[in-house]
């Protein structure tokens, strides 16, 4: 999926999975920076600025120092829009990407919670990031977002509901 801009097309990567856990807990981890760093099969990321512990909210920004495809990089990014418990947007505001943006979205159906990740992103370097995007960087964004939808699937199940 892609949709245009002036500068042509943008990839679009949209992921749902099922979540046995209530909405709240759902977004709460979603939006947590521990779920989020770590050593993982594709990363090392650590939170080296702005919020680097605990809940994430609106205007709220971290950077990371991350290994993406072998390569060591910093990126933040910040909340740019949320709606509790149902809707939150981070931006990537510095690093390689040009444009990313990711929305995730939270639904409500009977004991469970639907999360919808949607990223869009458009890469640096013209002609070249376009090559790379249809090569390899889509296949490699989508299986990391369903890693890391993973991540607050496992945790949200493992917590105890009074």
């Amino acid at each position: 999926m892609a949709r245009q801009d002036k500068g042509g097309t943008i990839p679009i990567i949209k992921h749902e999975i099922s979540i046995h856990a209530p909405i709240q807990v759902c977004f709460d981890l979603a939006r947590t920076v521990e779920v989020h760093a770590g050593k993982t099969l594709l990363t090392k990321q650590i939170a080296i600025d702005g919020v680097t512990f605990g809940l994430m909210e609106l205007g709220d920004f971290v950077t990371w120092e991350t290994i993406h495809l072998g390569m060591k990089q910093k990126f933040s990014s910040k909340i740019v829009e949320m709606v509790k418990p149902y809707r939150f947007t981070d931006a990537i505001v510095y690093g390689v990407f040009h444009t990313f943006t990711h929305t995730h979205e939270f639904i409500e159906r009977g004991s469970e919670t639907i999360m919808k990740d949607t990223i869009s992103f458009k890469s640096p370097l013209g002609i070249l990031g376009k090559v790379a995007d249809h090569l390899f960087l889509k296949r490699y964004m989508r299986h990391y977002i369903a890693h890391q939808a993973q991540k607050v699937k496992r945790g949200a199940e493992a917590t105890k509901y009074s």
